[in-house]
């Protein structure tokens, strides 16, 4: 498993030590973690430096909060395995789906994979009704632009083959990347897969973050970055 382990970290003081040490577990001694702090002001930042920079994993540090795309366009550049993989800071997506997410790269089946969050029979936290539809509805407005038939358009579980998110340029610096991602990978020829993973949502109090303008945002994107072709 020669894997890059891209993760995105904003503020996740209570969860990024004891994710790095599930990553870790989860992938071998070839593979390479990478860490971009997007400006935490929580602790995690210190956290890093004396904890985990240097001995579990590299960090980049970015100079202040510019948001998820933005740290994962970081984090890209930085790669130098063969399958990048995106794992949240905040623990809702489970490092033991790795095999899972990677094996159609490895079987030369696919050059994208995406981890849903809506098939499969891995184990789901039961949580918010409206974030299900909403889902549905942005993952359904993505699939009518590209011609997909995903279940699972925003998930942030996914996997490409090293050389591919590294031709692509990312524009968005917040949570439109996904549905940029997305609408560029769909008109760039590539062979895309999805799997079933388990999610461990996390309520607002717990510290989720993306909300409903950000929904707003992404039909935005899917918009932008379909028809300006």
């Amino acid at each position: 498993m020669n894997l890059s382990v891209i993760i995105p970290c904003y503020n996740e003081v209570n969860t990024i030590e004891k994710l790095v040490d599930s990553v870790i577990k989860a992938t071998n001694s070839e593979s390479e973690i990478i860490i971009v702090d997007d400006g935490s002001t929580d602790g995690t930042r210190q956290l890093l430096q004396e904890t985990i920079e240097g001995k579990l994993a590299r960090v980049i540090y970015q100079p202040d909060n510019q948001g998820k795309g933005s740290a994962l366009r970081s984090g890209f550049a930085a790669a130098t395995k063969d399958i990048v993989i995106i794992q949240d800071a905040d623990f809702e997506y489970d490092p033991r789906d790795y095999p899972i997410m990677i094996e159609p790269i490895l079987n030369d089946q696919a050059d994208i994979v995406y981890g849903s969050r809506f098939k499969g029979n891995r184990p789901q936290r039961v949580l918010y009704f409206w974030h299900r539809v909403g889902n549905g509805l942005l993952t359904l407005m993505s699939n009518i632009f590209t011609n997909l038939n995903l279940t699972d358009m925003e998930t942030g579980y996914k996997a490409f083959k090293r050389e591919v998110i590294q031709s692509i340029k990312i524009e968005e610096n917040q949570f439109g990347f996904e549905p940029e991602i997305t609408a560029k990978i769909a008109h760039g020829n590539y062979r895309i897969c999805e799997v079933g993973i388990a999610y461990f949502g996390r309520t607002y109090a717990e510290g989720k973050k993306i909300g409903w303008k950000d929904g707003f945002w992404a039909i935005w994107c899917i918009l932008k970055y379909n028809l300006r072709r």
